[in-house]
């Protein structure tokens, strides 16, 4: 029987996203005939080096956030020859870093919206391009930290205040229109969902993970070239970035002027969410894979990236 060590928890912001990812993962890897041996994450590595031993046959990374999913844990069972699940440093690293993405994204030729970075503090003296734009921190997840500046508002000031996200922040424009989103696991991209936040919210912290928050319409309702265009976007952004396993591309849709749209790719999150409210267990179960299934795919793929 193969033995799978699952990391979860660890210390960056979305620790409590982990968790519950990690608790859903250990249930499903039992369930498909694996020896788990859970391991939650916290600030002491060492701790996490004595739980490996003796050494697991593959690791299943159910980390999210820094340390977990931006290169610096897949170094660290890299360096021990540990096979583990999703993507290796360079694209870990690369699509946790929005401007790095960002960059690749455009090198490839595929859409991404106008902007780029911004020192916070200057963000309280002036907009830095025309409202609506929107402001994000260059390295975290979930949608932590960002902010939608809209006409007429006066909220720079409070926004640069509350700042904990680094000196640089991510401007770009505001694209109108739908929040969609395409899983892929290894070279294939599964569907399109639609995620319909609730009222009067965007795709917020909340809105991902809480009880209720947004509705996910899968297959999404766009046109069929809107569907092929976003499963080709999202496999080519996959690859561009070097993924393996699992990921998930974020787009926008603009279709306020009439469809077929205008498709922009936000972002690849090389780890994505296995809680009870995620988008890529939706869309395998839609393909015919259960939790478990993915779960056990996500094992079998485990490797080292060196």
């Amino acid at each position: 029987m193969k033995r799978v060590a699952v990391l979860y928890g660890g210390i960056s912001v979305e620790r409590a996203v982990s968790l519950v990812s990690g608790t859903q993962v250990i249930a499903a890897l039992r369930q498909a005939g694996y020896d788990v041996v859970p391991v939650e994450v916290g600030s002491d590595l060492r701790a996490v080096l004595a739980a490996l031993e003796p050494r697991p046959d593959a690791v299943f990374n159910a980390l999210h956030g820094h340390f977990g999913e931006d290169g610096t844990i897949q170094g660290v069972l890299d360096w021990l020859g540990i096979p583990y699940t999703h993507s290796g440093v360079r694209a870990s690293a690369l699509a946790m870093d929005k401007v790095a993405a960002k960059a690749v994204f455009a090198a490839a030729g595929l859409a991404v919206a106008r902007g780029g970075t911004e020192v916070v503090a200057d963000l309280a003296l002036a907009d830095p391009m025309p409202a609506p734009y929107v402001i994000k921190p260059v390295n975290e997840g979930s949608s932590v930290g960002v902010e939608i500046m809209r006409v007429g508002g006066n909220r720079r000031a409070a926004v640069v205040a509350a700042w904990r996200f680094g000196r640089q922040a991510m401007v770009e424009e505001f694209i109108p229109g739908r929040e969609l989103t395409v899983g892929v696991m290894g070279d294939r991209a599964l569907a399109v969902t639609e995620i319909v936040a609730k009222a009067g919210s965007f795709y917020d912290y909340e809105s991902k993970y809480g009880d209720g928050g947004s509705l996910h319409v899968v297959p999404a309702a766009v046109p069929p070239e809107i569907t092929a265009q976003a499963l080709e976007m999202a496999l080519a952004a996959h690859r561009a970035l070097g993924c393996r396993g699992a990921s998930r591309a974020d787009f926008r849709y603009d279709d306020t002027a009439g469809e077929p749209g205008r498709l922009v790719l936000l972002e690849v999150n090389t780890q994505p969410g296995l809680t009870p409210t995620s988008l890529l267990p939706e869309q395998a179960a839609l393909l015919g894979m259960s939790f478990a299934e993915l779960c056990a795919w996500m094992v079998e793929h485990a490797a080292c990236r060196v």
